[in-house]
């Protein structure tokens, strides 16, 4: 098998069912994805397995599921057979909700980092977060698997929630934004 084609020397790529050109935000949506995709390898690389042994496996199901979206965001095809779903995203808020009862509470916002390991997932939130936006560009313009949104807004979600989980582990503080008020009630206080 050869690597190169030159197929692509002229800016345009095949996607499936047609071709488009490389800087078409459909293109930009999927390539995101991949970009996304490499940073939560380097995430899972990251993790000390004794004590991760819960995200370490989950990151490398959440690789797939990118891959997932990448093939459904390139495919064009007037019958698609998609493969992000509903389980996807409610497996995602299952766990965002085990971490987040797992951290400690938030009152302010954070900046992101703490720990090399929380680092490394607020890297990937925030390349889904870009991913999201070019997704919904890509919305306005062609049909699209809209799994495919849901799934990187709750992605996005989870990174958050697994990143502060990460600090809560290694016995590191989440490092709160020095000019913040106090955003977010706990619910102790509410019921006060």
């Amino acid at each position: 098998m050869r690597l190169y084609t030159r197929s692509g020397d002229k800016g345009k790529t095949s996607i499936i069912g047609g071709r488009r050109d490389k800087d078409h935000i459909r293109v930009e949506a999927y390539g995101t994805c991949d970009e996304l995709n490499a940073f939560v390898a380097k995430a899972a690389a990251g993790l000390d397995e004794s004590i991760f042994s819960d995200i370490q496996p989950e990151l490398i199901k959440i690789q797939h599921e990118l891959f997932d979206c990448g093939s459904d965001l390139a495919n064009v095809k007037s019958d698609a057979a998609y493969k992000v779903n509903a389980e996807m995203i409610t497996f995602l808020e299952e766990r965002i909700d085990v971490y987040i009862k797992e951290a400690p509470e938030l009152e302010r916002f954070i900046l992101p980092g703490g720990s090399k390991e929380a680092a490394d997932l607020h890297i990937c939130r925030t390349i889904t977060r870009r991913a999201e936006r070019t997704t919904a560009a890509l919305m306005k313009e062609e049909e699209i698997n809209n799994e495919v949104f849901k799934y990187l807004n709750r992605l996005s979600d989870y990174f958050f929630a697994a990143a502060r989980v990460a600090n809560h582990r290694l016995h590191v503080k989440d490092v709160e934004y020095e000019r913040s008020a106090i955003v977010f009630r706990s619910k102790k206080k509410k019921n006060d």
